[in-house]
């Protein structure tokens, strides 16, 4: 009884936490696995394709976490109306949402079809003909998609933010079913090539976009979208979403272009270090994801918290779901260790990649725990608050200060093989840390206004 009793002095008792927290952590999880899947699916169809593919998805990458900051500037809004209890507001808020980045998805969309061959000249340059040629038409598709992926995103910021997160799992988990299995009918079947591939991402993006603003229109939440044909611009809320939204597109985008900056330097160590760092990447993303799902569910407790007007309750939050993202780092990392050889052996690695690729994740999973959750989960509930400038300035400068320079110094001046990108990437987790640890502590953060 005591325990229960003290429970229900918070704004989220343990089972709502659960309720929310499993869904997002899943949806994470599934995205990342399928993406992988998507991408062996592709590398089916020949090196041409999976070039293709690859390039492409840079552009795309960088284009789809712009509107997802957009959309999660919105839901930090929503959320925290939802936690002063103001519905009309919150509905309001997500009407501009919706309004404002299917202006900008579209008009995206727009100049990317009309410029897309000067575009990928211009970034790719001289690649062979056969790469451009399918980057033109993978481009041309997933360009199509872009309004159907942002609507979705911020359809699901809008159901996040309002503590539902099993319907854009639901949504999420039909959709990469429908991605898979287009892509093994045109691919396979019909024999579509890169095509094929790009049409089953946007008819899987299509059913998002169309699910979730039916979900929407429901009455039996707390935001109800209708009428869309009817939504207006509203200056002063748009303001505050693109105040909030901005900085963040800012820092996800310097995180794509550090990324990519990086591997122009790994590209130089030679094809054995650039399979064993491609490898890498992707088991750190794996064991790294389930806890990204606990800051993204984060931002809406502490919105909440704040909208309340509950102070204590922010605080109190980010630091039990900081233990909760602890608990679930090392984990994930123990298990991505136990099957790093696996993994590798199933991938036909070289012995000297395979051996190269266990090193560096070895390391991973000694200094993963450690730095990791202190640089990135306080941060999700500092930018629910609204100090998101702090964030985007903090992250950007650790990101091209470490992350970057010190790997290209590593790698370019003292022969550093491709543990040089980690070695900056530690670094750039341990200060970053230690500078949102200051933050959090500080309680600057709890001075902002969103609503």
């Amino acid at each position: 009884m005591k325990e229960n009793t003290k429970e229900q002095q918070h704004i989220f008792t343990n089972q709502m936490l659960r309720s929310l927290l499993i869904p997002v952590i899943f949806e994470q999880v599934l995205n990342s696995l399928m993406g992988t899947v998507d991408t062996m699916m592709v590398s089916n169809v020949g090196s041409a394709a999976i070039s293709a593919v690859s390039l492409v998805d840079s552009i795309n990458v960088l284009v789809i976490q712009a509107f997802s900051a957009l959309a999660a500037g919105g839901a930090i809004i929503c959320s925290q109306y939802i936690g002063q209890k103001n519905h009309e507001m919150a509905n309001k808020s997500a009407r501009q949402v919706l309004f404002i980045i299917t202006a900008i998805s579209v008009a995206v969309t727009t100049l990317c079809l009309i410029f897309r061959i000067p575009l990928l000249q211009f970034i790719f340059g001289k690649v062979e003909a056969d790469v451009m040629t399918a980057s033109r038409t993978y481009f041309f598709y997933t360009a199509l998609s872009f309004p159907f992926i942002a609507l979705y995103d911020a359809g699901a910021s809008i159901f996040r933010s309002q503590g539902n997160t099993r319907g854009p799992m639901t949504v999420s988990v039909i959709s990469n079913v429908i991605n898979i299995g287009g892509n093994a009918v045109l691919i396979w079947v019909f024999h579509m090539g890169v095509a094929g591939a790009a049409i089953a991402t946007l008819a899987s993006r299509i059913f998002c976009a169309v699910v979730v603003l039916w979900q929407l229109r429901l009455d039996r939440q707390p935001i109800v979208v209708k009428n869309y044909y009817q939504i207006r611009p509203d200056g002063k809320m748009i303001g505050r979403i693109l105040s909030l939204g901005i900085p963040s597109g800012v820092e996800n985008s310097m995180f794509q272009l550090g990324k990519l900056s990086i591997q122009s330097s790994v590209s130089t160590l030679g094809t054995v270090a650039i399979a064993a760092q491609a490898m890498t990447n992707i088991l750190e993303n794996l064991n790294g994801i389930a806890a990204i799902g606990v800051g993204i569910g984060l931002m809406t407790v502490v919105g909440q918290c704040l909208g309340a007007g509950r102070k204590d309750e922010a605080i109190y939050y980010i630091k039990k779901l900081s233990i909760i993202a602890e608990i679930i780092i090392i984990a994930s990392c123990l298990l991505v260790f136990a099957l790093t050889i696996p993994i590798t052996k199933l991938g036909g690695m070289e012995s000297q990649s395979a051996q190269m690729c266990f090193h560096m994740v070895t390391w991973i999973t000694i200094i993963k725990p450690i730095v990791w959750v202190m640089a990135f989960v306080p941060a999700y509930g500092l930018r629910a608050a609204g100090d998101v400038k702090f964030s985007m300035l903090t992250s950007c400068i650790t990101m091209w200060a470490f992350r970057f320079c010190l790997c290209v110094y590593l790698i370019r001046f003292r022969g550093f093989g491709p543990m040089a990108v980690w070695i900056g990437m530690f670094t750039d987790w341990t200060v970053r840390g230690i500078v949102f640890s200051l933050r959090f502590h500080s309680r600057k953060w709890l001075n902002h206004k969103v609503v």
